[in-house]
């Protein structure tokens, strides 16, 4: 999706089932090139698979990949004692922010003027939340944080849609093993019925 005239945004993605949408949605507007950083995604046989898929697909489109490294024993000590918080709770925030971080500081280092994810197309991610650490991370200085809701509008259900049509694998759960643990359990539970 490259052209001129527009600006470079950088797309922090988390798996291919999520971008697809957002892709062609930004590509209307910007210069988009991904960038994969998800040091929460337990355990690396998963997030290999994910980046796997995630490099398949921006093949087949044309769009650039920027792969992050995979800092998992620095998300770990970054959520240590939030082991047990729920769900979309302090340790998704502290999570979101890392990986947002990350983004904007690769962005700023490779001349991209804007920032955004793919995080806010699921409806199990708070867009507000996300929005607000985007714009707290791009106060001050030259890259500016693009927010958007892409789950609005049937943003969710047309990434489903692209997601069957491109055969993506998709994922449980959102990638730690803390969001793996509940699966787990309801599955144990099931099980035993």
């Amino acid at each position: 999706m490259r052209a001129q005239n527009k600006k470079k945004l950088l797309l922090h993605t988390c798996c291919a089932p999520c971008s697809p949408h957002v892709i062609e949605t930004l590509g209307k507007e910007f210069d988009v090139c991904t960038f994969f950083y998800n040091p929460n995604i337990h355990p690396l046989e998963e997030y290999q698979l994910r980046l796997k898929e995630m490099e398949g697909f921006l093949d087949t489109v044309s769009v650039g990949l920027i792969a992050g490294a995979y800092d998992a024993d620095q998300w770990f000590q970054a959520v240590a004692g939030m082991e047990h918080e729920e769900e979309g709770g302090r340790r998704c925030e502290l999570c979101y922010r890392m990986r947002l971080e990350k983004t904007v500081s690769v962005a700023h280092a490779q001349g991209f003027q804007q920032v955004t994810t793919t995080l806010t197309v699921s409806p199990h991610k708070k867009a507000t939340i996300i929005n607000r650490i985007g714009r707290e991370l791009t106060a001050t200085g030259d890259v500016t944080f693009y927010e958007a809701d892409f789950k609005k509008r049937d943003g969710f259900k047309k990434s489903c849609e692209l997601s069957r049509k491109h055969g993506f694998y998709r994922q449980n759960y959102c990638g730690c093993i803390y969001s793996k643990a509940p699966m787990n359990l309801n599955h144990e539970a099931h099980e035993e019925t």
